[in-house]
């Protein structure tokens, strides 16, 4: 009787809590979790990944062959030492708007409700996400790269500046994407999602010094491709690559992207955190 007592007792008593972890390490362990929970499923959407690289090589054949032979950019030996920098920014840019889709997606398909009845680090939801575009984004990058140099594109400085202008585009790329994922908590569609990811980004890439020189810009637009943040990325990567000096470009795309990663990544921990209750 007794042992039926506290068989009964047990199963009509509340499960036990489990606390949810805290620490650096949780947080590191939980997110890179949902990063190998998006770069699994890679494989499985290969056609995510080729049209994502396709588009970047239509735009170097595009400006490099088209109208490359009509624009001449004084201090560059070829039109495609000065296109490519530009060009491997707008494809780490764009690489960013992933971010946005998929968390939209993850959204509308129930899967963030899933994950916040689990006893994990909640923001590591969004810095999975964050983590695995940009595994995704230095694929693409290097096939851009290849592509580049087949087109006649050479780095004229030091591999160590080399390295540090692609960190520097990929930093930008991680910065950006914490841009994209607040855009995907804020839309309600996958649609929305890619429509005002896309939107904004074309201005901001094409009204910049990454295709052609601000100084053949009226003076109102080019006082706004100067300040542009694309235009110090684009200008500080494009003098590493090329061995020239960057100047305060360099510092400027750095305080950019430091400050575009930490101002969005609480916005959008915020808004993720307000959608949860």
């Amino acid at each position: 009787m007794t042992t039926t007592a506290r068989a009964a007792a047990d199963e009509l008593a509340p499960p036990p809590q489990r606390e949810v972890p805290r620490g650096l390490v949780w947080v590191w362990r939980d997110s890179w979790t949902e990063a190998l929970r998006h770069l699994r499923a890679v494989p499985r959407n290969p056609d995510l990944l080729i049209f994502a690289t396709i588009q970047p090589i239509m735009f170097v054949l595009l400006f490099n062959y088209v109208f490359g032979g009509a624009i001449d950019v004084p201090g560059y030996d070829s039109y495609t030492q000065y296109l490519m920098p530009g060009v491997f920014a707008q494809t780490v840019l764009f690489g960013s708007a992933f971010t946005g889709i998929g968390v939209a997606e993850d959204m509308t398909k129930g899967i963030i409700d899933r994950l916040r009845s689990l006893p994990m680090y909640q923001p590591s939801v969004l810095v999975g996400r964050t983590l695995s575009d940009i595994c995704r984004n230095i694929f693409t990058f290097v096939v851009m790269f290849i592509v580049g140099y087949i087109v006649g594109f050479r780095i004229g400085g030091s591999i160590s500046a080399a390295i540090g202008a692609t960190l520097l585009l990929l930093g930008f790329s991680y910065a950006f994407s914490w841009v994209q994922a607040l855009i995907g908590l804020s839309v309600k569609s996958v649609e929305a999602a890619n429509s005002a990811g896309f939107i904004w980004m074309f201005p901001l890439t094409f009204v910049s010094s990454a295709f052609v020189s601000t100084a053949s810009m009226p003076q109102w637009l080019q006082t706004f491709a100067d300040w542009n943040p694309f235009t110090k990325l684009t200008n500080a990567a494009r003098a590493l690559y090329t061995g020239s000096d960057p100047g305060a470009d360099l510092w400027i795309a750095i305080a950019w992207a430091i400050g575009i990663t930490v101002v969005f990544s609480f916005l959008a921990a915020r808004k993720y955190s307000r959608t949860s209750r």
